[in-house]
């Protein structure tokens, strides 16, 4: 009997070829799973296993991690606002990490001997497939025939010619990723240091037939966005694909980000987001409102933590479910509606509405009034903190300055 490997299969260039070469020149039974994270059309699937079947494969199944990836990490990225280098929303790294496990899990079901993906030598993708697969499988062998054989994709094509495969594998001018939480976009200038991405990199265009500006109102409820523009949404991952139809046409949330890859090199990625951006930054807009001052900087420390890890692979560390645990604690008052104006290229967050919201009158309005203290207050409490400091600048007063007094 031949032993079971589980593929990691996207229907690209590099997986078609793994496919091929694990089945004729290693003799593997090839299980291809492609994870759904919220990428993929229901005809784009059908394409992807009608392609896996003609190369060979012995079964294809497409898991639907969509729910799964909004509920084990999407939630805690929007709880935490965590934008890498305060740009990059995480789209493809936490994808990946949550494909890995799904593809892990799967090779434990099917009791298979191995697991492959396509990753190369270069990305971080090879680490964080692999790094699941070891915690997770580490009785299971991985093959990585891209990485180990060190391909041009020139030799792959070759390879599925000489092995009767006549697949249109053009390479496109841009590699795009999409997923529920955005879409990567790769190119020439994004090997640079100096060029943005052309417009027509772009997988969505602006659609010069909407307004100038539209008003759209995000609801929240305990951190989670649960309706937009009062319909409200069975789960959030429907808000989130209602939403990225509605802003998608204004080309909103598109950027590069320039970062430090986790094989020690810097890189930069192109990518376009519009419900992420939008949904991250009216929910911090929402947070500035309804938590305390300590809340708020304590998140934004454990964000930078919590989106690094997860960059790196390390997403199954357990600190990870401690910081979920914070983040998930926090947002108990993060409820209400945050009121955004959407125009081409950028919009503007105008504010919000909620009962959770700090900034009450009664209260007193900063700059213009106080109600729950007396200016006497005031100068006892400056009095008081700048005490220590105040002692500070004395004893370690220049040599001269102690002289004149």
């Amino acid at each position: 009997m031949k032993k079971k490997i589980v593929l990691a299969y996207s229907g690209g260039l590099d997986t078609s070829f793994c496919a091929v070469y694990l089945s004729k020149k290693l003799n593997y039974e090839v299980h291809a799973v492609t994870v759904n994270t919220g990428g993929f059309s229901e005809q784009e699937i059908n394409d992807i296993e009608k392609r896996a079947y003609e190369l060979g494969v012995y079964s294809y199944t497409c898991v639907d991690a969509t729910k799964s990836y909004y509920d084990t990490c999407v939630k805690y990225l929007i709880y935490g606002n965590v934008l890498k280098n305060n740009t990059y929303p995480l789209s493809v790294s936490a994808e990946r990490t949550i494909q890995a496990k799904t593809i892990a899990e799967y090779a434990l079901q099917i009791q298979a001997e191995a697991v492959a993906h396509g990753s190369t030598g270069a990305g971080n993708d090879q680490v964080r497939f692999d790094v699941i697969f070891n915690i997770l499988c580490p009785h299971v062998t991985i093959i990585t025939p891209i990485r180990d054989l060190k391909l041009s994709r020139e030799s792959e094509i070759q390879f599925l010619q000489e092995n009767g495969f006549e697949i249109n594998f053009e390479k496109a001018l841009y590699s795009i990723n999409k997923g529920l939480w955005g879409t990567s976009v790769g190119g020439k200038e994004t090997l640079t240091s100096c060029t943005y991405l052309p417009e027509k990199a772009f997988p969505s265009q602006l659609n010069q037939a909407v307004a100038s500006s539209s008003e759209i109102i995000l609801h929240f409820e305990k951190g989670e966005i649960v309706g937009i523009n009062n319909k409200a949404f069975s789960n959030p991952v429907e808000a989130i694909q209602y939403l990225e139809k509605i802003a998608t046409p204004y080309a909103i949330g598109r950027d590069i980000h320039v970062g430090d890859t986790i094989v020690g090199i810097k890189g930069r990625v192109g990518f376009e987001a519009a419900a992420a951006i939008l949904i991250l930054k009216a929910h911090h807009l929402l947070e500035k409102h309804t938590l305390s001052k300590f809340q708020l900087n304590l998140k934004s420390q454990l964000a930078d933590w919590y989106g690094s890890w997860l960059h790196e692979g390390l997403f199954l560390d357990p600190a990870m479910r401690d910081i979920e645990a914070f983040f998930e604690s926090t947002q108990d008052k993060v409820n209400g509606k945050v009121f955004i104006t959407l125009l081409p290229y950028r919009y503007i967050l105008n504010g919000i509405e909620s009962e959770n919201d700090l900034m009450n009158a009664k209260f007193g309005s900063y700059g213009e009034m106080n109600l729950g203290w007396s200016g006497e207050d005031v100068k006892g409490y400056s009095k008081i903190i700048s005490n220590s400091l105040s002692i500070y600048h004395k004893v370690n007063a220049p040599q001269k300055e102690v002289d004149a007094n």
